[in-house]
């Protein structure tokens, strides 16, 4: 007698309020609030307790392309208008922004939050933004300062790294010649890793870089490997920075390693800060709508001469191009899978480096695991394609109840199947005791008993074209 088909599994909340596809989402504030950005600009902060908008406003006049948070009280926000905006949101400031969803088109005037620093940039890559502290001694929570790298104005396969508050521009890097015809730079991350800064760069071609910054501000490449035959959409480097995941417009998934540096190489010493420029006066008002085309026309409006002239205050030399490479370049891959299905975007790992998960065209999100690369779960919901993908923070306490070298190669295993990720007794009794703890916590209060759960989910959040975004509580 066959057994009964298992039910598909759901998601535990859907958020409904964009009029356009979510272009990206982030958790902020310690997984308290969720931020989303859609198409046509708008910005929304949802507050995970009870699932509800806490602040909605328009950032940009265009498509949102990334969307980040520094600190507890600050959003940063890149979209298509050719401007990364740095705002001011606390908790208080939420109480005198607008709640009304951006399917409310009667809805009055949104008022927007303070605005702490705009940068004028290069957004025809279609290429988010990526962030780091200035120093490897400085936590990214606590920093009062970030180095930002988005691609250059100019040469569009280079990038620029920008230092805020200062505003000012600290290097341009070009990460070979123009020569290999690499196209566009499509992806981003800027990371420490000891005392070295570190750039990964994902291009048009499919090729992916991995360069370390040294002493005097020059850049070398340390790897270099075309593994996708289209353009790379997204990439990210695991949390303890050995290897990074990109993903494309081809079916293939790549994992990549980070090779460490030649030990002659001087690191990189800390650079002083730089004194903040003169800045021009923003109009807070509202903007008219406009769309940026991608052709020539599309660079028009972006402000070469002020990005030039902001690098004459760096404290460092910036290079035009790479000096003579004191290491040699690895080429050779970790892993390379095709998963038989393009259009995988908005790859992130979660922050305790067992699994990750990609946003699919075909309005699928898959779930991997980071070990061994296998398909683990497949997540279907949404109707039309989905192109964010967000994990929440998983704390010390809950990476205890997760044994990772067991994770099981079945596809199903949201799907109603035993031990998904293939736990351990002793990992069982830690998932049973925690529940446990919570359920004896009864002198918490309702709204400290929801932030707690909403803390303690481990969320995926999956943004869609549809203008929903679907929340699933796994492994």
């Amino acid at each position: 007698m066959s057994q009964p088909q298992q039910a598909a599994a759901q998601p535990k909340s859907v958020l409904r309020g964009h009029l356009t596809q979510v272009h990206a989402a982030t958790f902020i504030r310690r997984d308290e609030r969720l931020a989303s950005g859609d198409a046509d600009g708008f910005v929304v902060l949802w507050d995970l307790t009870i699932m509800r908008p806490r602040a909605v406003w328009r950032a940009h006049n265009g498509a949102i392309l990334g969307i980040s948070g520094w600190g507890d009280d600050k959003v940063v926000t890149e979209g298509r208008d050719n401007r990364l905006v740095v705002w001011k949101v606390t908790v208080a400031d939420e109480e005198n922004l607008s709640t009304n969803l951006p399917l409310d088109d009667s809805a009055p005037e949104r008022p927007q939050p303070w605005i702490l620093h705009i940068l004028e940039i290069n957004t025809m890559n279609f290429c988010s933004f990526a962030q780091c502290p200035p120093r490897p001694d400085m936590g990214p929570a606590v920093s009062e300062e970030l180095f930002v790298a988005v691609p250059n104005t100019l040469a569009t396969e280079a990038v620029d790294i920008f230092h805020l508050p200062s505003q000012s521009r600290q290097s341009t890097v070009h990460l070979g010649s123009k020569a290999e015809k690499k196209g566009m730079v499509m992806a981003l991350s800027l990371f420490w890793r000891d005392d070295s800064l570190f750039l990964l760069a994902g291009y048009e071609n499919g090729l992916a870089v991995v360069a370390r910054r040294r002493h005097g501000g020059a850049w070398d490449i340390l790897y270099k490997y075309q593994a996708h035959s289209q353009p790379i959409l997204s990439l990210e480097s695991a949390p303890d920075k050995q290897y990074f995941l990109t993903s494309g417009a081809d079916a293939v998934l790549a994992k990549h390693p980070i090779p460490n540096a030649n030990p002659t190489t001087p690191p990189v010493p800390v650079s002083k800060r730089t004194e903040q420029p003169e800045t021009r006066s923003i109009d807070m008002g509202p903007e008219e709508v406009r769309r940026h085309p991608t052709g020539a026309g599309a660079t028009a409006s972006v402000p070469s001469a002020g990005l030039a002239s902001m690098s004459s205050s760096n404290t460092e030399t910036t290079p035009r191009s790479l000096p003579k490479k004191l290491t040699n370049v690895e080429a050779s891959p970790l892993k390379i899978i095709d998963t038989k299905h393009s259009g995988q975007q908005g790859l992130q790992i979660r922050s305790d480096g067992r699994i990750f998960a990609t946003a699919g065209w075909d309005s699928k999100i898959r779930v991997y695991s980071a070990k061994t690369m296998t398909e683990l779960a497949v997540l279907k919901w949404h109707d039309v394609g989905c192109y964010a993908a967000a994990f929440s923070m998983i704390n010390d306490s809950q990476k205890d109840v997760v044994d990772d070298s067991k994770v099981s190669p079945r596809k199903g295993a949201l799907q109603g199947q035993t031990d998904p990720l293939g736990e351990s007794n002793t990992a069982k009794s830690k998932r049973t005791a925690a529940v446990a703890t919570v359920s004896r916590l009864g002198d918490l209060s309702v709204k400290d008993k929801r932030i707690k759960m909403a803390k303690n989910a481990h969320w995926l959040a999956a943004g869609s074209k549809d203008g929903k975004i679907s929340l699933w509580d796994i492994y």
